[in-house]
């Protein structure tokens, strides 16, 4: 599919409890046009016995391409083996992610803290391995992450690294739950905005957890869509946009009625957002 904007891309959170084979399956039949993959879904795989490249053989035989791999979280602030350890994983991330066809790898910053000046260090050697690899990195804040919480402290942590395959992920929960929803991040240079992750945001989220699943469907929220995706489209996005909504209530339906319903409603906002939008 040629790069345009409002290209759909199926997080697996979303479907959390599906097998890998059937959320595949379920995001291809639902109409979207790829999936976001986590080092999650393959770690899962090898807890029944998978191998990488079985694992492999399963995603490209599924029929959708993979438009971002996601690697594993915290390697931005760990430390001694477990840093070690993190930056092995993310290389094999990368080859996974080169087999795979995909140039997007992004990472949120885990439930580790510590200081953005030892981020920005770690994110320079992140940001070197993708590169041997041709491969862009996409960096999210968590709205509730102790230090990565704000497009402020994201843009310190970009423009200290100054690698050219390091960017911006958007996200429309955390943008918004930290208050730089709408057109919040207007200052973000457009050719530095390489993801967008989104669902929407309950006028009540909860409160106290780390990594939050009361996310809800793209308009079913106080998330303002025509705001953010207009600007969006402004700034000549044409990446994937990528509907991650854990919750319970979701993981309990159909897979196949989750991703439908999430493609039909993101659809009906992108057409009320960008008068441009066809599809």
């Amino acid at each position: 599919m040629a790069d345009k904007f409002g290209r759909l891309a199926l997080h697996m959170w979303t479907i959390d409890t599906t097998p890998l084979a059937t959320a595949l399956d379920a995001a291809r039949k639902g109409g979207f046009d790829a999936v976001e993959l986590r080092r999650t879904d393959f770690k899962r795989c090898f807890d029944t016995g998978m191998s990488n490249a079985q694992v492999l053989d399963l995603i490209k035989k599924s029929g959708i391409p993979v438009g971002v791999l996601g690697v594993e979280y915290g390697w931005l602030f760990a430390t001694g083996d477990e840093s070690k350890r993190l930056f092995k994983v993310f290389r094999e991330s990368c080859e996974n992610a080169v087999a795979l066809g995909c140039n997007m790898l992004m990472s949120a910053p885990g439930q580790i803290n510590g200081p953005i000046k030892d981020a920005i260090k770690y994110l320079r050697e992140a940001g070197d391995i993708a590169a041997e690899y041709k491969l862009r990195l996409a960096i999210e804040f968590n709205s509730q992450h102790d230090v990565l919480n704000s497009l402020g402290v994201l843009t310190e942590l970009i423009t200290g690294a100054n690698k050219p395959n390091c960017g911006y992920l958007i996200d429309a929960y955390h943008f918004t739950r930290s208050g730089a929803g709408g057109r919040g991040f207007e200052s973000v240079p457009a050719e530095q905005i390489f993801c967008f992750q989104y669902s929407d945001l309950s006028p009540n989220p909860v409160t106290g957890v780390k990594r939050p699943t009361d996310r809800l469907p793209p308009g079913k929220g106080v998330v303002k869509w025509r705001e953010m995706l207009g600007l969006l489209a402004e700034k000549g996005y044409t990446g994937y946009l990528s509907y991650e909504a854990p919750n319970p209530d979701l993981w309990a339906q159909s897979p196949y009625d989750v991703a439908r319903e999430g493609v039909e409603l993101t659809r009906k906002l992108l057409r009320d957002a960008v008068p441009t939008y066809a599809n």
